[in-house]
């Protein structure tokens, strides 16, 4: 599933944007830490689904020497969304899948102390992700219960890839 499609037809949901607003959007939320979703991919979400049928231009706006298309969603659009919610919400939050388990497996081709190095390296980059999502988290204070509740699975899942990187740095300085 295209966590793009999904943000760009549940946000024409709302009502019609162009592509600067949703990308705008995106940008504000932070959604790339978030989700899969990059700014540059709006656009091309947005002219596929108007090719499919899923969005349609509502109107155009002249700003200087560009025109802007302003979309809306269509009835198909709100259908395929909902049942673009119903499989997201129906799949496991968080994927056990990772790149790093299968790196691990291989871990003594590096020279001695390289992979112990490269474990510190990405237990400082969690510890700076562990920071972001907490003033993330004091930014949107108050949004709501289930927002709420999604910033504490997150800092649950950072704590624990926390443990197994201190965990594994242990195991590697044996």
């Amino acid at each position: 599933m295209s966590s793009t499609r999904l943000l760009v037809l549940g946000v024409l949901n709302e009502g019609p944007r162009h592509g600067y607003e949703i990308n705008q959007l995106v940008m504000a939320g932070a959604l790339e830490q978030w989700t899969d979703v990059k700014p540059g991919s709006v656009y091309h979400a947005l002219a596929k689904l108007e090719a499919e049928g899923l969005a349609e231009t509502h109107a155009q706006e002249r700003t200087g020497d560009r025109l802007r298309r302003v979309y809306a969603i269509t009835p198909e659009g709100r259908h395929t969304l909902r049942d673009l919610l119903r499989k997201a919400l129906s799949a496991p939050p968080h994927s056990t899948r990772s790149d790093f388990a299968l790196a691990l497996r291989w871990h003594a081709l590096l020279d001695s102390g390289e992979a112990r190095e490269l474990v510190a390296a990405s237990s400082r980059a969690l510890e700076g992700r562990r920071a972001e999502i907490a003033a993330g988290r004091e930014a949107k204070a108050g949004l709501s219960p289930l927002a709420d509740a999604l910033f504490e699975n997150a800092e649950a899942h950072l704590a624990a890839d926390a443990k197994l990187l201190e965990d594994l740095r242990r195991l590697l300085d044996r």
